[in-house]
């Protein structure tokens, strides 16, 4: 893994996102940190994507992915093609499976048609959609996880593994590395620890108990170009924790 291929998700940084004057401030906050990328997530609804592309060249920063709509996706997966086309970019995921009752093998059925139907629109359109995965997904359906029917029964759909639900769901972040091989783009970086009161936590990659020396070398071996840092909430500054994962990596995990 090289620096260049480290970016932040933006999800990270949502509260500072609902204006145009936020954004700025937070990609170029990202950028004096190091960062050189970011995958689009959180953008509140005043801020256009061609308003937003114009503030990443600005800053020095590329789009490398995007979460989009996961109704939008499913749905009307041509829209997701005039979004990226704006940004340049060509990775995206589908981010949580909304309105879907993961209960019911006959939903989840459904939501995995409409996964490969919209996978091989975008790859029409030389766009790759992938799965973004949180720990439901490691409940099991007639003896198999969620994951495992989404990836066999969508084999379109790519990879975007995040490594806190991996482990916070049961699962072995290695393995699943391992399972994608070929079809990893990108995975999500996120730290996992057991607080004081006993309850899993998101935390700074490095203060966690993840082993990522050895989950990166997985995932590069899979093929994955982008290693994405995200922590979905943060003791103080959401930039600050970014900054605090960039130096760990930047440190202790580069090839």
């Amino acid at each position: 893994m090289k620096i260049s291929q480290v970016a932040a998700q933006l999800y990270t940084c949502r509260d500072t996102l609902t204006d145009a004057a936020g954004v700025a401030k937070t990609l170029r906050r990202l950028r004096e940190t190091g960062y050189t990328a970011v995958q689009l997530s959180g953008l509140g609804q005043e801020v256009a994507y061609s308003d937003f592309i114009r503030m990443c060249a600005d800053t020095g920063l590329v789009c490398c992915a995007t979460h989009e709509s996961s109704n939008v996706i499913l749905n009307t997966p041509e829209k997701v093609i005039e979004n990226l086309n704006i940004l340049d970019c060509k990775l995206t995921a589908y981010p949580f499976p909304t309105d879907i009752d993961l209960s019911s093998r006959k939903s989840v059925d459904a939501m995995i048609a409409k996964l490969q139907h919209a996978a091989e629109v975008l790859a029409g359109a030389g766009q790759t959609l992938c799965y973004h995965n949180h720990n439901h997904e490691f409940r099991k359906l007639d003896g198999k996880t969620i994951l495992d029917l989404i990836y066999d029964g969508a084999p379109a759909i790519q990879g975007e593994p995040d490594t806190y639900w991996i482990q916070y769901g049961g699962g072995d972040n290695r393995a699943w590395c391992r399972k994608l091989h070929g079809r990893l783009p990108m995975i999500h970086l996120k730290d996992y620890e057991t607080t004081a009161s006993n309850t899993p936590a998101f935390c700074e990659i490095g203060a966690g108990v993840l082993d990522f020396k050895s989950i990166i070398a997985d995932a590069e071996a899979a093929g994955c170009q982008w290693f994405i840092v995200e922590q979905d909430t943060c003791p103080g500054d959401p930039v600050d924790s970014l900054a605090q994962s960039f130096r760990y990596i930047q440190e202790n995990l580069l090839s």
